[in-house]
């Protein structure tokens, strides 16, 4: 089956929400090059740690217990994260005021020693980020599955579009249109899915001239349950 044209799923996701305006004041806006590259590194440190805590859990609960992670994670400071002994780790997992789960807290100094790594060979774990190409997004999805802890499936993806890296997101609809369209048929996660919904995601790019993020909303809002 040829690919849909992404005027096509954008005129579908315009009517579903009343009108073109409507829509596009419900795309996102990844960050720039450059601002993207300025972000400090605990920031990622604790966006990947909520995230993490998010996956199987009402998002909501772990936003409201948030400010007392970072209090108990002194802000997520890497150098401070790299320099806790095991013992102290287990101590603060029980701590009242996050929510206590030892095998995600363990993650904390996982992802900080790749963060630290990273900005050692790079400059900067942000400019890392900034520098690596959308026409690849999946590569990078790759390296944060292989290099850190629970970064797989969609928490990766989460964690660098909340911080404003372009991305797109195999939501439960996202997967649903590839499936119907054909582009994937086999395990959503495999190098084969993958490959060809990242070919499909740059050609509707090259179509279309808009980011990762907004062609993977769009597409969203153009099937499913979400038509209001």
């Amino acid at each position: 089956m040829a690919l849909e044209k992404f005027s096509e799923i954008y005129y579908r996701a315009a009517t579903r929400k009343g009108s073109n305006s409507a829509l596009e004041q419900r795309l996102s806006h990844p960050k720039s090059a450059d601002e993207l590259a300025k972000i400090t590194e605990d920031r990622w440190l604790a966006t990947f740690s909520q995230k993490i805590f998010q996956s199987g859990m009402n998002w909501q609960v772990v936003r409201n217990k948030w400010a007392g992670f970072e209090d108990v994670f002194w802000g997520f400071d890497i150098e401070k994260m790299c320099l806790i002994p095991p013992e102290m780790w287990e101590k603060k997992a029980t701590d009242p005021a996050i929510i206590r789960h030892l095998g995600k807290v363990m993650t904390i100094p996982h992802n900080a020693q790749m963060i630290q790594s990273v900005s050692r060979q790079h400059g900067s774990f942000s400019q890392f980020i900034s520098d690596w190409p959308s026409t690849d997004i999946i590569g990078l999805w790759a390296y944060l599955k292989k290099h850190g802890s629970r970064l797989g499936g969609n928490t990766g993806p989460y964690a660098l579009r909340l911080m404003g890296k372009d991305t797109f997101i195999l939501s439960g609809d996202v997967e649903a249109y590839l499936r119907a369209q054909n582009i994937i048929d086999g395990g959503r996660d495999t190098r084969k899915s993958l490959q060809a919904t990242q070919s499909a995601f740059n050609a509707w790019q090259e179509e279309s001239g808009r980011p990762l993020c907004q062609i993977s909303q769009i597409i969203a809002f153009s099937v499913g349950d979400n038509s209001n």
